[in-house]
């Protein structure tokens, strides 16, 4: 069965957006490779999300703006909506560890129907949220198979 495996996020620079991503949301660099042009092949994944041939487990592509109207576009790429979903097993934790490590959130974390949330921005502004969705429990390991 067909599976996304990599969303594009248009980045200005390629080492900023990965320390961004590796040391403050604790990503996996899962590939940075030089296409020979001038640009780079980059793929960032939740850790422990590689999965069997990553298969389910999306990764973001991050792909650096070549143009004024992808320049543009950095850091509100889903019209300031929230844009990505970043699920958790331990909530409290991951909270407390981006809270930590200088990540910003726009809200407090917050109690729905549908699970343990909180919108956070990444370091061009795109909107994110962390969530723990209601189906599971706490302290359940981040397998990136959610």
């Amino acid at each position: 069965m067909p599976s996304i495996a990599l969303v594009t996020l248009v980045v200005r620079d390629y080492d900023e957006a990965i320390a961004f991503y590796t040391d403050a949301l604790g990503f996996d660099l899962v590939e940075d490779t030089d296409r020979g042009d001038g640009t780079r092949w980059v793929v960032v994944r939740p850790r422990g999300a590689a999965g069997v041939g990553g298969l389910g487990n999306a990764g973001l592509l991050l792909a650096r703006a070549k143009n004024d109207a992808e320049a543009a576009s950095v850091g509100n790429q889903t019209g300031g909506r929230v844009g990505f979903f970043l699920h958790t097993g331990d909530f409290a934790r991951d909270h407390a560890r981006m809270t930590a490590a200088g990540v910003k959130f726009l809200e407090e974390p917050r109690h729905e129907p549908y699970g343990s949330v909180a919108v956070f921005e990444d370091l061009y502004g795109n909107r994110w949220d962390l969530l723990q969705p209601a189906d599971v429990p706490d302290s359940v390991p981040n397998t990136g198979t959610r």
